[in-house]
């Protein structure tokens, strides 16, 4: 199945108490979806980051498939903006869908501890 993408600027403002993840290739925010039941993803990838287009590129398609591989992790209820760093170019596909599985599951402990 694949998500939905935010698109709108408006649908990537995150309040104070949204959870948060760390890795050295990203950060992702969580926040309850906008339409429940079918959560979305965005990504900020900036060109004071990456200086060229490739480099923006590249950072993507390596998130997508990150996210394509932990999908199951996702929770339904809620949207992800994914801010990528710089180190993401320099990692291999084996330890970035290791950072995503992290990531994810640290969110889900957040939601739970919240709950």
């Amino acid at each position: 199945m694949k998500r939905n993408t935010i698109k709108n600027h408006a649908d990537f403002a995150m309040g104070e108490n949204d959870p948060i993840a760390k890795s050295a290739y990203f950060l992702v925010r969580a926040k309850p979806a906008k339409f429940p039941g079918d959560a979305r993803y965005g990504m900020i990838v900036t060109k004071k980051t990456f200086k060229h287009a490739v480099d923006r590129n590249r950072a993507k398609r390596m998130l997508r498939d990150w996210i394509a591989f932990a999908e199951h992790m996702m929770h339904p209820e809620w949207d992800y903006v994914f801010i990528i760093r710089r180190a993401i170019i320099d990692t291999d596909r084996t330890s970035g869908r290791t950072a995503m599985k992290k990531a994810l599951n640290y969110l889900r402990k957040q939601e739970i501890n919240a709950a």
